[in-house]
This record gives structure tokens, sequence and C-alpha cells, in this order.
């Protein structure tokens, strides 16, 4: 439970249907299996004590005494289990037959939720036997305990404030207007289905869709648990179809098998992004009532995946539909911008390095969506005291494979007439001297664009961004930045999309590309050595791949170093020791908060993520802000 991380399981326990006593055998099994996991949630299916196809026998009196009778056995069986328990039966009240979830905590009966819609359509016939929603005395007897009986209840975890439970039943989520809805904005944060959901061809899709689409509508947890074997097959087939979404994403999912589903929810995330959204509406006016329970404190033990590249998907295919959409992105961008100021050039500063390229390759997309030739993009390559022959070689080999109009101007007889200027030594390879280029190099881009009536395109990255990488008023200026959203991770994969799409097109370029992806990133200010880079950018400020996942769950997220720090020993365990991680997650927060700065006066670019450091679009910070608490949290964690 520390960190906002809590374990949840959605269950199919085997049945028979109508045997009570076994079921709730298999039942409390069910639940110690998944307490000895560390499951503090758990789902069972729609009408489990009894089983969902019954179908007239829920009629008879005997039956209903049974499941009555098998639910205080499972109430007693598991006295002792520190989990809440979702768990369906068919309940009487007043004369009249409701389909129910009982949520009960170490032998208590919290309380009794109908469900709210009854499918009779098709294959179900629930209205035979059922009534829909709830009556109007709220208080009965059951089980040997007074309890609380209606579907708009919300159960509240006093150990943990994020941790609040609702409970729908299988139709209810497919209706117009799901209850889930209202408990949602009444506070709750992870919705618990119980359901019964026969398999045909094509519905596993569509129910996949309904879970994650509403666990996402509605920023919450949604574990969903499905009848499985043991059902009655006279006519229909269940697979235990059970699942678990965090605000759109599946996080476990399983079919075909009874047993456990189990997967952790990130309460903090969710509530968060709640706050953040400010069209996620919250209704406290009393409509849904909140009961308490209490959890013993533990730390969760992760065990679902946490991407180590969290800006870069893992499958293929989603990777090159991701890649082909954000170039499309900022090259509509750029060629808005291109349009609205007239401009008769792109001019594009190229080093050879994955930033530029990457530049460069969006400039070119978006003179092609204007239907106008490369050669209005002017790349300028601008060697000085620390550019190699293989940068400068790949430079004027890409902008002859795009067909751009190529200016090779050498800075540096101009840095070093400047540095006389200003009494630098050029023995002193300080900050200076590494900066007096790179402004240099800006100076001559934004001449050639006045000279030619154009725009200079900016190069800088989102991960440059964050952690202020770049010159004042040099490589950290331009006239529209084309990368500015793009963390480096992703950089890397969207120049090697458009290697593999020109490979059979443009072999040459193709070559370059992947000549380019296995360079070194370097800044190429300091003197090469034997010809080689002698500054590589990571030997400096740290690995890319720990800022970016840095930079995605401390800002897109909000979360407290310390959880930043878990999180990243779980998805970079194999990689980097404890020691390493937070070596660089120190740097980030450090480098972070002093760079602000530079990012208060951005030139414009587009947003093609989500996340971005526009000081005109998601992130406001002042310039001065103190990084000492998020520091602080870091100490003595080695």
């Amino acid at each position: 439970m520390r960190d906002g991380l809590i374990k949840v399981a959605a269950g199919t326990p085997k049945i028979r249907v109508a045997d009570c006593r076994y079921n709730a055998e298999q039942i409390f099994t069910l639940m110690r299996q998944a307490a000895d996991q560390g499951v503090r949630v758990l789902a069972l299916p729609e009408l489990c004590v009894t089983g969902y196809t019954c179908g007239d026998l829920f009629l008879q009196d005997t039956l209903l005494r049974g499941a009555e009778e098998a639910l205080g056995t499972i109430l007693a069986a598991t006295k002792h289990l520190d989990m809440v328990t979702a768990l369906g039966l068919p309940v009487r009240y007043q004369n009249k037959l409701y389909n129910c979830a009982a949520v009960i905590h170490k032998g208590e009966l919290l309380a009794l939720v109908p469900k709210t819609y009854l499918p009779n359509y098709g294959e179900f016939y629930e209205k035979r036997w059922f009534e829909p929603g709830a009556p109007a005395d709220r208080l009965f007897f059951f089980c040997g305990q007074e309890t609380l009986f209606g579907p708009d209840v919300i159960f509240a975890c006093e150990s943990m404030p994020g941790l609040i439970l609702g409970v729908e039943l299988c139709e209810d989520l497919w209706a117009s207007t799901p209850p889930s809805v209202a408990l949602a904005e009444a506070g709750a944060t992870v919705l618990l289905n119980l359901s019964a959901s026969n398999e045909v061809v094509g519905k596993s899709g569509y129910r996949r869709q309904l879970v994650c689409g509403q666990s996402a509508r509605l920023v919450c947890g949604y574990v969903y648990a499905d009848a499985g074997e043991g059902e009655s097959t006279t006519d229909l087939v269940f697979t235990g179809h059970n699942m678990i979404a965090e605000n759109g994403a599946l996080l476990a999912e399983r079919r075909f098998a009874c047993g456990l589903t189990v997967s952790e929810l990130d309460l903090e995330k969710l509530c968060y992004e709640r706050r953040r959204l400010t069209t996620f509406r919250s209704d406290t006016g009393g409509r849904v009532m909140e009961l308490s329970f209490a959890l013993e404190p533990a730390t969760t033990t992760l065990t679902r995946y946490i991407s180590p590249t969290p800006f870069v998907p893992e499958d293929a295919g989603d990777r090159a539909e991701r890649c082909d959409e954000i170039l499309k992105i900022a090259a509509l961008g750029l060629k808005k911008r291109l349009e609205h100021t007239g401009a008769q050039t792109a001019v594009v500063g190229l080093s050879g390095g994955l930033d530029s390229t990457l530049a460069i390759l969006i400039t070119g997309i978006a003179m092609r969506l204007l239907d106008r030739p490369a050669s209005d993009i002017i790349a300028v390559t601008m060697p000085c005291f620390g550019t190699t022959d293989r940068t400068r070689d790949n430079a004027v080999e890409l902008a002859g494979r795009l067909g751009a109009t190529l200016k090779r101007i050498d800075i540096g007889a101009s840095v070093k007439s400047h540095f006389r200027d200003i009494g630098q030594s050029m023995d002193n390879h300080d900050v200076t001297f590494e900066n007096g280029q790179a402004r240099e190099r800006t100076q001559v881009l934004m001449d050639i664009a006045n000279q030619t009536g154009g725009l200079v395109v900016g190069t800088g990255d989102l991960s440059e961004l964050a952690l202020g990488w770049a010159t004042y008023n040099g490589d950290h200026m331009s006239m529209y930045g084309v990368n500015a959203s793009i963390p480096k991770t992703l950089v890397r994969h969207l120049v090697s999309f458009v290697a593999g799409d020109k490979a059979e097109e443009d072999k040459q370029l193709s070559l370059v590309l992947e000549d380019i992806l296995d360079t070194p990133v370097s800044p190429e200010l300091l003197p090469a050595i034997e010809g080689k880079i002698s500054q590589k950018t990571e030997d400096l400020v740290g690995p890319y791949e720990l800022h970016d996942f840095f930079l995605y769950y401390a800002i897109r997220w909000a979360f407290p170093p310390r959880k930043v720090l878990r999180l990243a020993e779980h998805a970079f365990g194999r990689s980097y020791d404890r020691a390493a991680i937070l070596k660089w997650e120190r740097t980030f927060y450090r480098r972070f908060f002093a760079q602000q700065f530079k990012r208060s006066c951005l030139p414009d670019g587009p947003k093609v993520g989500s996340v971005t450091l526009s000081p005109r679009g998601d992130w406001r910070m002042p310039s001065d802000a103190a990084a000492a608490l998020w520091l602080e949290e870091l100490e003595g964690l080695e």
C-alpha cells in the first residue's frame, strides 16, 4: 500500500451449479490463495455462490437458504483475512429477489449491492427471476448481521485514503448510464464488476473495450471478474474472462481458465489525474452513501510491468504507428508556421547528430505537404574545434540525399576572433569555450534566415530541455522548435523508423541514417581526440533512458522522488544498480529546477505527446523555484 500501490485481483472459482456448499469451499479457498499473494481487494463473479445458470431454481427456497448459509460459511472461514472481497449471490428482500454483490471484510458483511440493469434479451432472462435496483428500506439482517442494501454505496479505506471502492454487476457496465459513473464521481477510485458474461465469437474484444474505456473515462482502476468453468453449458459457455484495467491501460487479462488474475493499481496516479483534469466532476451531494473499512498498512510487492521506456511503445507495430503519427504532427505544425510567415526557406543547422537529423527529416515532410521543393531547405553545417570527419560527412551526405541546399560555413576563425575580443584563451576549454561556438552557430543560422527570407528550425529535444542541456540563446533559440516535445529515447526510434521506411526507396539515405544512429550523442564542442568524439553527453549528464523515465513519472504524473526511484529500480534493475539510479535522479532534479529559466522563454513548437515543457502550454513553473524538498527526499536512500 506504500506509494499508493495496492494489489488487486479478479478471481474465477470452479463451481458446481446449485451446489452452494461446494461453491463456498471453492470461494474461500480462492480467497486464501489471493491473500497469500498479497491481494487486498478481490472481485469474484456474479452469482458465484449458486452459479449464474441456475434458471428457475432461483425461485426455490432451498437454493436461496443454501446461498445465505454458504455466505455465512465464507464469512466465518475468512474472518482473519485482511482483504476486501466482493462476491455474487441471490438475496431475498421483501418477497422480491435481487442479484447482489456481497462486499465482505474480515468476517463482516459490509453491504449488499443489487444489480441495477437486468438483461432480458437474447440468451438472458434475468427479469424472470430478479428485481432491478434497490428497495426503499436500506438496512436489514442477512447472515445474522445487520447490513446496508443498495447500489449507491462506496467503501472508503481509512488507512489508505486513495482507496475507495465501488461495485457494479455485469450488464450495469453495458448500460448507457452505468452505476460506476455516479460511484466514481462520488469518489470511488476502484470499480469492481461481478460478471457472468457468456462467450461468443467477437464478444471478448468488445468486452475488453468496455472495461478499458470505462477505466479511462472514469480515471479509475477497474477489476472485472467473469464466470467460468462449472457453469451450465446447456446453451452457453463461460470462459472466465478476467481483466484489470487502469485509466485505459489493460494491466492483466485471462481467459479460458479458473483462478486468479492479479496486478497492482496505482492509486496516487489515479488521484493525481483526477485533480489535474478540471472536467472530472466530483459529486459529493449525498446521493451515494459511504461506508468505511480499514486495511493493515503493508508494502505492496510490484509484479505489474513497468516499461523502462515509457515514451516508446514496445510493440513494433505500435511503435511504427506512433513514429508515423509524430512525424506528421510535427510536420503539420511547421507547415502552418512556414505558410503563416511566408517563409521562403527553412534553415536547419545540420551537425550529423540525431536531433538535427530528425529536424531536417520533419522539415522535408513539411515541404512535401506544401508542394515545395526540398531545395527550399537550407542545411547549414558549421564545423569547428570539436567536429569530427564522421559527423561532418554524414551531415553533407544527408543534405544531399534529401535534396536540401547545403551551406558549409567553418566558424573556427569567427569564434577565435570573438575569443580574442573577450580575452578567452584557446587553451581554456571551459563553458565559455563551449557556449561561444553554440552561440556563433545560432547567429549564423539567424543571419542566413534573414538573407533568404527564411525561418530557423530548432533542433533541441524534450530531454535536453528538461535537463537544460542547451546553450542559452545558442541552440536554445530558434524560430520554431519541431523537436521540442520529443524525448531523446523517442528521437532515436523516429530516425530509425525513417531509415527503415527509406531502405528500399533510397538505400544510401538509409545507410547514412543508420550511421548517425550509431554515432555517440555529443555537442562536439571540445576538440576531437585522434579524430574521434571526445565529449559524450551521457557521460556528463547521465543516460537519457533514465532521464526520460524520471521526466515521465516526475513531471507527467507528479510522483514524489522516492516513488520514482522505486519504479526505476523495478524497471531498470538488470541494467543499473540503486546507487547509479539515485545518482542520476539527483542530477535530474537538480538540473530540472536550476534550468527552468531556459524553458521560460522557449520558442514555439508543436506538442506531440502527453509531456511538454512549453511555458505557454502544459508546464508553468517559476524560474527560481528551489529543488530542496525533492532532493531532501532522496537523502539517505543509498
